[in-house]
């Protein structure tokens, strides 16, 4: 398993841009269950709290095998903000889709079925780990089902079944350990389960 850049609760002193290899976030909740939040790569930018001052990481973040990322601390980030106020305005932009984002994340859990949280989960790693092939979109780094299953908000017998069923019907390929590592997701196929359950749960 990879080194962390930062843990969860870790004074925010360095903002970074990734420049190789990948990055998954985490976060433990009240009850100390670790929830994946998300994964990135190359060319992207984390820490961002760094730019806001004296702030506090809200996630944890784990290198996935080998990474290289560049780091600015805050004071310095700080200080371009206050010579170049559209660095503040790109980082408060910033800062809000990340906002945006988890309010989607939360607004799924509340509201959509297990098997279209799941789809969006896998959809979300197609986006930010995947590359195009034919038939679909392949991930080639490891995730594991428990990891889909915290991405989705359910337990991991459920995210298995849901996962199990796909496999069977040709929507995803898994690993041969049980794994996502190399998988090929069928993109046009789980965009399709998501209209489907919509519309099931629409006229349910």
């Amino acid at each position: 398993m990879g080194r962390f850049f930062f843990h969860q609760g870790d004074p925010a002193k360095v903002l970074y841009v990734l420049i190789e290899g990948h990055v998954k976030f985490h976060a433990s909740n009240a009850r100390g269950q670790q929830v994946l939040l998300r994964a990135i790569g190359p060319g992207e930018t984390f820490g961002a709290v760094a730019a806001l001052g004296d702030a506090f990481h809200p996630a944890s973040a784990q290198a996935i095998g080998n990474c290289a990322a560049l780091g600015w601390e805050s004071d310095v980030i700080s200080g371009l903000m206050g010579q170049f106020p559209r660095l503040a305005l790109n980082a408060v932009r910033f800062l809000a889709g990340r906002v945006e984002e988890f309010q989607d994340r939360y607004r799924e859990l509340s509201t959509e079925r297990v098997e279209r949280r799941v789809a969006h989960a896998l959809l979300r790693l197609a986006r930010q780990m995947g590359k195009q092939v034919e038939g679909g979109v392949l991930i080639e780094l490891a995730f594991s089902r428990q990891d889909i299953a915290e991405m989705a908000g359910t337990t991991l017998f459920t995210a298995s079944r849901v996962l199990s069923a796909w496999e069977q019907q040709g929507f995803i390929e898994g690993g041969r350990d049980g794994s996502l590592s190399s998988s090929r997701i069928a993109y046009k196929l789980l965009r399709t389960i998501l209209l489907d359950t919509c519309a099931s749960a629409k006229t349910a």
